[in-house]
This record gives C-alpha cells, sequence and structure tokens, in this order.
C-alpha cells in the first residue's frame, strides 16, 4: 500500500463512520401498514425523534403542529448519513450540515442535491402508526 492510499483511507474512516446509526437500516425495515411507530406525546410539538421501526429500521418523525405528524427516511440523500432531529425548525445532517424543512422534508441548504423521502404515517387512539 503506498502513502496516498493510506491517507486517503484513513480520511474516510470518520466520514464512514457517521454513514448510518449503528445496527440500524434508515428507513421503514420490515415494518408494515397498521405497526405503531410512538405515542403522539412522543413526538414534541415543533420538533422529531428518530423511532426504531420492526426488522431494525429507523424514522424520522416531526410534528410541525400539534396534531400533524410526518415522517422520513432519516438518510440524508447526500452521503447517507442520519439526519438530526430538527431544532430551530429545522432537520440537519450532522455530515456536512444539509438543512431539511421538518414539515415537507425539502431541502433548505445544501449540499443535498433532493430532500427526506416522505413515509406515509396516520395518527391513530393508539399512537402514531404506518399508513
Amino acid at each position: 500500500m503506498n502513502r496516498r492510499t493510506l491517507l486517503c483511507g484513513l480520511a474516510a474512516l470518520p466520514l464512514a463512520a457517521c454513514a448510518s446509526t449503528p445496527g440500524k437500516t434508515p428507513g421503514p425495515g420490515t415494518a408494515k401498514p397498521g405497526d405503531r411507530l410512538a405515542a403522539l406525546a412522543d413526538v414534541p410539538v415543533g420538533g422529531g425523534v428518530l423511532v426504531d421501526t420492526p426488522g431494525n429500521g429507523q424514522l424520522l418523525l416531526t410534528q410541525p403542529g400539534a396534531g400533524t405528524v410526518k415522517a422520513f427516511n432519516p438518510a440524508c440523500p447526500h452521503q447517507g448519513t442520519t439526519v438530526a432531529p430538527p431544532t430551530a425548525g429545522e432537520i440537519t445532517c450532522p455530515t456536512h450540515r444539509s438543512g431539511f424543512d421538518p414539515a415537507t422534508g425539502a431541502v433548505l441548504t445544501g449540499p443535498a442535491p433532493r430532500g427526506l423521502t416522505e413515509v406515509a404515517v396516520r395518527i391513530t387512539p393508539e399512537g402514531v402508526v404506518l399508513a
């Protein structure tokens, strides 16, 4: 192995380590319609939470307004890093600081080439479930 290959490999390690949440696959995993994801009270109004789904998946739930819940695949479209729940009205990717709208998943700031992928959910008496 030459010096350049070694240095490039070492430089990539921190990025690879941030690519996703260890042991979790961004998206619904093997969850199916009707599977409960969280209690409505677990999703803060104006904020959000990462939730584990059946089949080792993970989704980002947001509540942009009282009684309105949105779900997104938390993988940033830029390089796949798991985004953070919204703070100050924005979902942020910790790797390159792409920003997303918590109500729509749309890109607010790049380098992400597109918004977060929305996953259909609904609110039932049991909580937030996959639609």
